[in-house]
Parts: C-alpha cells; sequence; structure tokens
C-alpha cells in the first residue's frame, strides 16, 4: 500500500451540497480522510449537506462552483488556486465539471494532483459537449463508479486503463440492515402510504424522470392483472408536475388507478425498502451504477434491474436478483411475478445471497483513499 504523507490535505469539489449520490459520497470520503488523520476539506456553493462535512470533521469552504459560465469556472479557478496556496492543498478530488474544470486550471497553476470521479454517462448531444466532459478524464488518475463507466471513458476520451480505477459505490450494512428496522417505523410508512392490508408492494424508488422507467413499470403492473399488487413510485418530482400527472393518467387509462401511489420523497428508505416485496430498476437509459440498487440487496430484497449499465455488474441474474430488457414492460411483468411468487425460503436465500454481495461503503473509502496515497506517491 502507498504511503499517507505526514500532514496531507485533501480537497473535494464540487458543486452545492443539498442532495443526491455525489453529495453522499463526498461526505463520506471527507469522513475517510479525517480518520486517516489528514485534513479533509470540501468547497461547494453550500447546502443542507455542509453539515455533514463538518460533523465528519471536515471543512466547509463556500464557493460559487455550481455556476457554469466560462466567467464564473475562470473566476473560481483563481479562488481554488488561492485556497491551494493558503491551506497546503496536497490534492484535489472533482466531482463534477464545472468545478472541475476549474480544479484543473489550479491545479496547472500549482503543480497540486487532480483526481476525478466520472460520475455519469454524460451527454454529448450539444455541439463542443465532448470537450465540455472530457475534464473528467483528465485527472492523474480517473474513478469509475463501474466497469462500464471506465470502458466508456476510454472509448470517449482515449484514457489509458491504468489511470482508471473503478470503485462502486457502498451502502453501510448498518443502517441498510433489515435486522434493524422496527416494525413501527414499516408501520409508518404503510400508513403514510395508505397501502390497504394484504397487498403486495412493487416499488420503484428514484426521482420522477421519464428515463427512470416508471411508465415502464406502470405497464408491466396492468400486464401483470393482479388486484394483490401495488405499484409505489418513490421520489421527488422536483418540479416535474407535468410528468407527474402523466403517470396519474396513464394508470388510469391503464385500468390501475388504485393500485398506483406516487409517495414522494422518502426520508426512511431503509424502512421504504423493508416494506418492498420486489424493488424495481426500470431506466431506459444506461446507468452508471444504481445505489437504489444495491440498497435494496443490503436489505435483502428481491430486485429487478433494466440490463444495461452499472446493475450489471451489481445483479447476478437468478442469483442475487433477475435483470430483464429495458423498456419490456411483458419481461418486467414475467419478472415481478416470478419474485412474488418466491416461498418464504427461497427469498430468504436470495435476500441473503443479495445481502452478501453488495459493496460497502468501507470498502469506497478505503480503496479511494489508495487512490489518494497512490497519487501523492507518485507526485512526491
Amino acid at each position: 500500500m502507498s504511503r499517507w504523507p505526514d500532514s496531507a490535505v485533501v480537497l473535494q469539489v464540487l458543486p452545492s451540497l443539498v442532495t443526491g449520490g455525489v453529495e453522499r459520497g463526498t461526505v463520506e470520503i471527507a469522513q475517510a480522510i479525517a480518520e486517516a488523520g489528514a485534513t479533509a476539506l470540501v468547497a461547494s456553493a453550500g447546502g443542507p449537506m455542509a453539515r455533514q462535512i463538518e460533523r465528519a470533521d471536515g471543512i466547509h469552504i463556500t464557493l460559487p462552483l455550481a455556476a457554469k459560465s466560462p466567467f464564473r469556472i475562470w473566476r473560481n479557478a483563481a479562488a481554488l488556486e488561492a485556497l491551494i496556496r493558503n491551506r497546503a492543498v496536497s490534492l484535489i478530488h472533482a466531482r463534477s465539471r464545472a468545478p472541475a474544470w476549474s480544479a484543473w486550471l489550479a491545479c496547472q497553476r500549482t503543480g497540486v494532483p487532480l483526481v476525478t470521479t466520472y460520475h455519469g454517462t454524460y451527454g454529448e448531444g450539444l455541439p463542443f459537449k465532448r470537450r465540455y466532459n472530457s475534464v473528467m478524464a483528465r485527472g492523474r488518475m480517473v474513478i469509475a463508479a463501474s466497469q462500464f463507466i471506465a470502458d466508456l471513458v476510454t472509448m470517449r476520451h482515449g484514457v489509458d486503463p491504468s489511470r482508471i480505477r473503478v470503485i462502486p459505490r457502498g451502502v453501510d450494512p448498518a443502517v441498510f440492515d433489515p435486522a434493524a428496522v422496527s416494525g413501527s417505523r414499516i408501520a409508518k410508512l404503510a400508513a403514510e402510504w395508505r397501502l390497504p392490508d394484504g397487498v403486495r408492494t412493487v416499488v420503484l424508488p428514484g426521482r420522477l424522470t421519464a428515463w427512470k422507467g416508471h411508465a415502464v413499470l406502470l405497464d408491466a403492473i396492468a400486464h401483470l392483472r393482479r388486484s394483490d399488487v401495488m405499484g409505489v413510485l418513490v421520489g421527488s418530482h422536483q418540479g416535474r408536475l407535468r410528468y407527474a400527472r402523466d403517470l396519474e393518467r396513464q394508470a388510469m387509462r391503464l385500468g390501475i388507478s388504485e393500485r398506483l401511489r406516487l409517495v414522494g420523497q422518502c426520508d426512511d428508505m431503509p424502512a421504504a425498502l423493508a416494506l418492498s416485496d420486489v424493488v424495481v430498476h426500470a431506466s431506459t437509459q444506461a446507468e452508471a451504477f444504481g445505489r437504489v440498487v444495491i440498497e435494496a440487496q443490503a436489505m435483502g430484497r428481491p430486485v429487478i434491474a433494466s440490463d444495461l449499465g452499472g446493475p450489471v455488474e451489481t445483479v447476478r441474474h437468478g442469483e442475487t436478483g433477475w435483470r430483464v430488457p429495458p423498456n419490456d414492460p411483458e419481461a418486467l411483468a414475467l419478472a415481478i411475478g416470478v419474485a412474488l411468487d418466491l416461498d418464504p425460503a427461497e427469498r430468504l436465500a436470495l435476500g441473503q445471497r443479495a445481502r452478501a454481495s453488495v459493496p460497502t461503503v468501507r470498502a469506497m473509502q478505503d480503496a479511494t483513499l489508495d487512490v489518494y496515497k497512490a497519487v501523492l506517491s507518485e507526485a512526491g
């Protein structure tokens, strides 16, 4: 293992700390840096999760890093350069494109090494978008959440595979633990969601956006023709009220309005998953990883995932869950039926295999610190 230098100072940069997987990962890595005896700095435009950085023994520095204009990126580069010099920053870890451009410029000026995490597939539909995205492949080491993303980085940007490290996102097995979720927490959610006694819940967690495949799930529920199945969509509409209304109209057209719940954001996802008879990932576009899949597996739930992107690497078909072709309601309906018809022993065995297979937060933290150590050793 590479040496962790004395008095190392690691700065993570991202747009803001409001909510999301990137933000949670930033907090988790800040905690690991502090526990390792180094200084954990995080620069962002702030948000509710900034307090979690402080609770993790990190230091949050407010900068307007959510801005994407070239002028602001240039100004932020100067601010980061000053921060590097004033705080004796050893390494910057960039987690989003606009802040990454500022960080890259600051690193060019100071000689401080840059690590990047290529978090998504990043669309290329607009002119010059590939160049804009390319900053996420300019780190001395590029972290990818899955082999799918690692291959994409190599294909799009010509990055040598030796500069890429695949580090899956992780779950905290103490938080996502079926034994740790009380019956009262589950009953509270069941009441909030207005679930009748005796229904089987098919839950799709994810913000309300079309590519998450909510419409595919509704079609699949209609195909099932089972009156005991309730579809539950868990996630914020984030202002997409028209899309939410479209889903309600689709349910009415399919005759399943009484078997659909749009419950919005949930602050107790372990309980939400414990309440699920089946958890569905129905995305119609490839995702970099799919954290909800491993969270559901950690809770021992039967999981059905679209057979593309990151979930291909986390769901072993027929062993820890099922994979189905994306945008195929009939295949999804068939898999849901199989999952619902598992006998208790089969369901328990599948859940145990799934829980044993999930990557943990600790493994993700350790692997990321190893990347930092390797880069700092090479740089120094």
